[in-house]
């Protein structure tokens, strides 16, 4: 029989399934097999209000996955629309533990990232895949747990680059009208984004809410180019390539707090089909013109992603796994932003010239493997 969830007690009913210790992350088993989801219960409804976006919507529970080898388990929970075989799943979350809960407004956001209608229910299929360590080894998947969804309009928040580098994207530089949509990273609510740049050093650019400085004009307070912004006619451009120099930066904006982060971003190749394994990247040499990343080297017949450790641990270095942040792996879409995405696998050992581009919003492109 199929229930209703009432979001306002959601809380409670989830409170005893939430209770474990940093010690139930880690299993010694001799017997491997794959997480079992458990609740909430197969078939359950939820209807998403907009005026209660912060308030409890989902709790995910599952059994851990069970390994021969006593190292962390990884999790990834991702969601579906219902009859597509997860071809385009939308990540809702990773983790080391057994619970991934969601507010309101984050799982509007999954849901119509997923494909549902607004005001209509629709039924995503949800699942667990497990694996092993930060080299996302021996992934197993758990069973699909199906959730009958009502999302509301999402009408989520725009930030658009505009500045010198608009020119290596088809665009007239400095020209708000044709300004670039950055990736929108936020719960719903929240004014977060981010945007994989090239840019040389001298070149300056800023952000706007809308394809006029009139919605937004966001640039360095003064010409301090210390991660503070402002809203002003008079704000100041801002220069991220003045002391690395040319490259592909990465970009993170916080509108709300009026902050920002980058970094030149240095990708490499890592895995045992690699010189470096799975400890240390082999450094590939970007190419300024092409906007890609490149490298020839040898290669065994095993396992490969690029990463670019970097910038997690420079940017971001509280949060899990933060070197396996930015990676590429075989997933689909290839993207540099999904955590323990499949490993490539490298068929015919030998020399490879490998190449990896990675558009302003983070998808990738990989050839040579």
């Amino acid at each position: 029989m199929k229930r209703i969830l009432k979001l306002s007690i959601l809380p409670l009913l989830f409170l005893s399934a939430i209770a474990c210790s940093d010690d139930d992350n880690k299993t010694v088993v001799t017997d491997i097999s794959a997480p079992v989801l458990i609740s909430p219960q197969d078939g359950t409804s939820i209807v998403l209000t907009e005026d209660i976006q912060s308030n409890p919507a989902l709790t995910l529970v599952w059994n851990h996955g069970a390994y021969s080898v006593p190292t962390e388990i990884s999790y990834v929970v991702e969601a579906a629309v219902a009859g597509t075989d997860f071809e385009a799943p939308v990540t809702l979350g990773t983790t080391n533990n057994r619970v991934l809960a969601l507010n309101v407004g984050e799982l509007n956001v999954f849901a119509i990232q997923a494909g549902l209608v607004p005001f209509e229910q629709g039924t995503l299929e949800v699942r667990i895949t497990a694996s092993l360590g930060t080299a996302s080894e021996i992934p197993m998947v758990s069973n699909i747990l199906k959730l009958n969804v009502t999302p509301f309009t999402a009408i989520l928040p725009k930030l658009y680059f505009v500045g010198a580098p608009q020119a290596y994207y088809g665009k007239p530089a400095w020209t708000p009208g044709e300004g670039i949509e950055m990736r929108y990273i936020g719960d719903g609510e929240t004014k977060v984004f981010e945007a994989y740049v090239k840019v040389a050093a001298g070149e300056g650019f800023k952000f706007t809410g809308g394809l006029s400085w009139e919605e937004g004009n966001y640039g360095t307070v003064g010409g301090m180019q210390n991660g503070t912004l402002e809203n002003s006619s008079g704000s100041s451009d801002i220069k991220v390539a003045e002391t690395d120099g040319p490259g592909l930066y990465y970009v993170w904006v916080d509108i709300d707090n009026l902050t920002y982060k980058y970094s030149k971003m240095n990708w490499g190749m890592i895995g045992d089909a690699t010189p470096g394994g799975w400890d240390n990247e082999t450094p590939m040499t970007y190419d300024f013109t092409a906007n890609r990343f490149t490298i020839t080297t040898t290669l065994t017949a095993a396992q490969v992603k690029f990463r670019a450790s970097n910038v997690g641990i420079a940017l971001f270095p509280t949060e899990n796994n933060n070197a396996w942040k930015f990676n590429v792996g075989n997933s689909d879409p290839i993207t540099a932003y999904t955590p323990d995405t499949p490993n490539f696998s490298v068929t015919a050992a030998g020399t490879h010239t490998v190449e990896l581009s990675i558009d302003i919003l983070g998808n990738a492109t990989v050839n040579g493997l």
